[in-house]
């Protein structure tokens, strides 16, 4: 049987891959894990996987690198947690971090070829993902009918109206409802497949850990704030604005920044035009877009800067995630037992397809395919990946090499 640091190892590892070569923000990341550790690895089936996705897509934070926690706790427990993050995350926050420190080094990085390169290779990554998904979670009408109408909901449904985060959440509570209506008897071959002893974390001791861990989250995210006020302390200060941050905001990274600009630029702790530059760069680096803290930390005006900033803002802005996972997962697989649940779940996992499905559309294929020559690529890559079974890591860095050369 692996030993317990072996396993640990072996997240890291991979983990560490992913955070080199994931562009393509939080879709395609998800596209990446299921490419990896479901197609690859075989660490937990198709209908895990999306069980996972969809606990992580209702919870505040960074939905990928939630997900990512979650399969590292699977795997190896809480430093298979810890392993799967810091891996993952540090690739990205030490570049936004270097470029915080020498930010007149850099130019624009819209048009670099090889950036084109890197989005239309998430476009082909995330069609593979969706594609086989589909395949295996709305194999009949019902459950095709379900992730249809939640990309109907996410396709009409303006921002303006109603933010994305929520259409996001009601699709999956719509595709429950619906799962626990319409498909009462689970689908013959929908059992979820026993986890190994090893990697359950839903055991007594996990069960006692998650509710210290929720405990945690809530003490945290109350006494802060009023700690900032009666100390005054700017590392405190940092510490607050960055856990609220990672605690509050729905919708992953995209629909954190306005939050953390109303904190830090019209109160002068960092620039607006540091701050727009880099946001322009955090699109540019592979992994959680949330590692843009790393960056806010690094080009303070006051207070803690440069690289111990930015390790507070970044382990403060992550915190919350970490925290959520711990402390519901143990309790969302005991539930995904119960046949009710699996049943919802049954039509959950199908309203995860068509949110996959939808944003493959938007933002991922609008912003990554701007010309015949990207989409040409964005083919190629599909192809390399799905016929040829080219490791999603590789054929990201061919197309970015592509881009650089032809783009």
């Amino acid at each position: 049987m692996t030993t317990a640091p072996a396993r640990t190892a072996e997240v890291a590892g991979s983990f560490l891959r992913l955070g080199l070569t994931s562009f393509g923000g939080p879709v395609a990341h998800l596209g990446y894990f299921r490419e990896t550790f479901v197609g690859r690895r075989s660490w937990l089936d198709d209908r895990e996987y999306a069980d996972l996705v969809a606990l992580c897509q209702m919870l505040p934070g960074p939905a990928s690198s939630q997900v990512g926690m979650g399969l590292g706790l699977r795997r190896a427990g809480l430093p298979g947690l810890a392993a799967a993050w810091v891996t993952f995350t540090l690739p990205s926050a030490i570049l936004l971090t270097l470029f915080a420190l020498g930010l007149s080094a850099f130019g624009e990085l819209g048009d670099a070829g090889w950036l084109l390169g890197l989005k239309a290779a998430a476009v082909a990554v995330v069609a593979g993902a969706v594609q086989s998904m589909a395949t295996t979670l709305t194999p009949d009408a019902k459950r095709a009918s379900i992730a249809g109408l939640a990309i109907v909901l996410m396709l009409v449904i303006p921002n303006s109206i109603v933010p994305t985060a929520l259409v996001q959440v009601a699709a999956i509570v719509l595709g429950g409802v619906l799962g626990l209506v319409w498909l009462k008897r689970p689908h013959r071959g929908a059992k979820n497949r026993e986890t190994p002893a090893e990697t359950r974390v839903a055991s007594r001791g996990a069960r006692r850990l998650g509710v210290s861990a929720l405990i945690a989250f809530v003490a945290l995210l109350v006494g802060l704030p009023a700690l900032t006020a009666v100390t005054g302390d700017a590392t405190i200060r940092l510490i607050d604005i960055s856990y609220r941050a990672g605690a509050l905001v729905f919708g992953g990274g995209h629909v954190v920044l306005p939050l953390l600009e109303a904190e830090l630029v019209p109160t002068g702790l960092v620039d607006h035009d540091t701050f727009l530059a880099g946001y322009g760069a955090a699109q540019a680096v592979p992994g959680p877009l949330f590692t843009f803290a790393a960056f806010l930390g690094a080009s303070m005006t006051t207070g803690p800067s440069g690289i111990l900033g930015a390790g507070i803002a970044l382990l403060a802005i992550f915190l919350p995630a970490g925290l959520l996972v711990i402390g519901i997962l143990p309790f969302w697989e005991r539930l995904r037992s119960w046949e009710p649940a699996t049943a919802a779940l049954t039509g959950v996992n199908a309203a995860v397809v068509g949110l996959l499905g939808a944003a493959l559309y938007d933002p991922v294929f609008v912003e990554g395919i701007t010309s015949p020559a990207t989409l040409a690529l964005a083919v190629a890559a599909f192809i390399a990946g799905t016929m040829w079974k080219v490791p999603a890591w590789a054929t990201v860095i061919g197309a970015g090499l592509i881009g650089w050369l032809l783009l």
